[in-house]
């Protein structure tokens, strides 16, 4: 009987007839066969994470001998003519500029999917993407752009420790479709981007350096620039100008501790300020459904940038004011005021002992509340709270914040603000500058919580408009008296659903002008079906759709393309603008047909 313990727990590549083909057992049945082309650091990660999977991986290289150790014992090395005969799906992950390379595969692909893992050395705006090119190139194949914006890293450690979501786009559903299970099946969460007209932003996206985080860091360098030089000409520079009394030690401490507060306050309050703006723009407009201003737009989506801004300048003030204490400068002046205490001067004075009592206690619940705020924006904590809560945390508890870090530094300030002696150079103390900002913002909330104003903004944000009720005159043969009535947009679809939507003039009595109704009843009940489908369709479908209603009802398209980091926004704009030119009938038509379409594949 053999030495159970003498066996080798891992069989070598040579041992067991040397195959390297998957046995049939180890895959379900029905499973694709997975296709690899290319022998580089992404090809044998994705090779690992596709065994790991259960399924069976075939890899194409130039040279299968040399490449053989590389790649997991149950994934096969072979050549490219083979790898690409047995696969089902292909993933081509090659330098683009050695796509063409491939061309003998051309007829051997047809009919096959194509995912394109590659990626631009630099952002490219102009375009084609890779994905397009090599959509170009293979005609007969369907290519799906996807998995180029995750590393290496993250396919061999699996989802958990890298970005879950995978964004994919293709003008092949099916294609697409089999690229999302595959997705699922490895852990990962697909995205539908769309068209393959997407693929030039998902293959931007990768080269970006910290998008979001550009404009927030250029904010709080400027801040730190304006306020340090403003602290160093009053606090630094106007001694020695005035008295020839060189404070210029305070630069590398003191100076920067009045600075870092300072910045943190006037970060956090545009934190909240974008906020009060939507609001009262929501106010102002009666809607919820006009676009705000795209430096609005971009304002709001820069919020948690700008918050951790500030809470990193929050806890560096903290840090120096710790480490105030250990300067030599610190104990010359405690041993100065020492002596003075032993020559019978009193400096205990009530006011003050108060006033910094209270400042650091405030400070100290401002500082609390910022890390609240800071531990609940990570990506990690925030999937585990409700939108409730979050937005209990990160709205009520940060205007707590505010008012907090508002308070700590009118404590600080205390009644300098009305001392002329603090106004060196003319300039007044730096809290009075810092705090504009944080009160405009509170007292703006204030307003927002009046409960007429209050009760306005949640009607709008609830969809209530201003401009679905209309008031009209009707002429004086068929008026009572000339009562202006009021009706609501229901209503009036009911009354001139059928004959003509009512349009008059509320400043004469006597002009009344009838148009032809904007939507017809089959539109209409398709714009309602789609709402009901049992499956949500995907991104690029609903872009589609989308595109179609506002072709519709708009026409062409009339407002600028969002932002590039607006991927949602761009998409949707996309489907609208490909539909120039047809008229509102038309576009009503294929409005209902793919609507149609869609209750029979996805289900009514």
């Amino acid at each position: 009987m053999p030495d159970e313990m003498s066996r080798p727990l891992i069989r070598g590549r040579g041992e067991g007839g040397g195959s390297r083909h998957l046995e049939a057992s180890m895959s379900e049945a029905g499973t694709p066969v997975i296709g690899i082309l290319g022998t580089g650091d992404f090809s044998r990660s994705l090779a690992r994470r596709l065994v790991a999977s259960g399924y069976q991986v075939v890899v194409g290289s130039r040279n299968p001998k040399r490449c053989a150790a590389l790649f997991p014992e149950e994934a096969e090395v072979t050549s490219q003519m083979e790898a690409a005969s047995q696969a089902d799906l292909v993933f081509v992950a090659v330098f683009p500029e050695h796509h063409s390379t491939l061309l003998d595969l051309k007829p051997t692909l047809a009919g096959k999917t194509l995912v394109d893992v590659s990626n631009g050395l630099r952002i490219n705006q102009d375009g084609p993407s890779n994905a397009e090119q090599l959509a170009d190139l293979f005609p007969e194949s369907s290519v799906v752009k996807g998995f180029n914006t995750i590393s290496a890293w993250t396919l061999q450690m699996g989802p958990r420790d890298g970005s879950r979501q995978i964004l994919l786009c293709s003008n092949s559903s099916k294609a697409k479709t089999s690229v999302m299970q595959l997705c699922r099946r490895m852990g990962f969460v697909p995205i539908d981007m769309g068209l393959l007209s997407s693929s030039l932003e998902i293959e931007n996206l990768p080269l970006y350096l910290f998008p979001s985080w550009r404009i927030p860091v250029l904010c709080t360098l400027s801040l730190f620039i304006f306020f340090y030089t403003y602290n160093f000409l009053r606090d630094v520079l106007q001694p020695y100008v005035t008295a020839r009394k060189s404070v210029f030690y305070k630069m590398p401490i003191d100076t920067v501790n009045v600075t870092l507060p300072s910045v943190a306050l006037v970060m956090l309050a545009l934190v909240y300020l974008p906020g009060v703006c939507a609001a009262f723009l929501q106010l102002w407009s009666g809607t919820k459904y006009n676009r705000f201003p795209n430096w609005l737009d971009r304002w709001l989506t820069r919020r948690k940038q700008l918050g951790l801004c500030s809470f990193l300048c929050a806890v560096l003030h903290a840090i120096y004011s710790l480490c105030l204490p250990m300067r030599k400068s610190a104990r010359f002046k405690l041993l100065s005021d020492f002596k003075q205490v032993k020559e019978g001067e009193d400096f205990w004075i009530d006011e003050e002992v108060w006033r910094m009592e209270l400042y650091l206690s405030v400070g100290i619940m401002a500082l609390g509340l910022l890390s609240l705020l800071a531990v609940t924006s990570l990506p990690s904590v925030a999937n585990t709270v409700n939108w409730r809560e979050f937005s209990f945390i990160q709205c009520t508890l940060g205007n707590c914040a505010l008012t907090m870090a508002t308070l700590h530094t009118l404590l600080f300030g205390w009644d300098r603000a009305f001392d002329p002696a603090q106004y060196r150079f003319c300039l007044p103390p730096t809290f009075v500058l810092v705090l504009i900002l944080p009160l405009a913002v509170l007292l703006g909330r204030l307003a927002l919580c009046v409960p007429c104003v209050a009760l306005r903004l949640r009607q709008i944000r609830r969809g209530w408009e201003k401009s679905r009720h209309i008031r009209f005159t009707l002429p004086d043969g068929d008026c009572r008296n000339g009562l202006e009535d009021q009706i609501p947009a229901q209503k009036k679809d009911t009354i001139a659903g059928r004959v003509g939507q009512a349009r008059c003039s509320s400043r004469s009595s006597k002009v009344c002008q009838f148009q032809p109704a904007v939507m017809n009843d089959s539109f209409e009940q398709a714009v309602e079906d789609v709402k009901i489908l049992k499956q949500r369709p995907g991104y690029g479908v609903l872009g589609e759709v989308y595109g179609l209603y506002k072709q519709a009802t708009v026409g062409d398209v009339n407002i600028g393309r969002p932002g590039i980091f607006d991927l949602a926004g761009r998409g949707k704009w996309d489907a609208w603008e490909r539909r120039k030119g047809l008229s509102k009938d038309e576009a009503m038509a294929a409005y209902v047909k793919l609507v149609e379409e869609l209750k029979k594949e996805y289900g009514f």
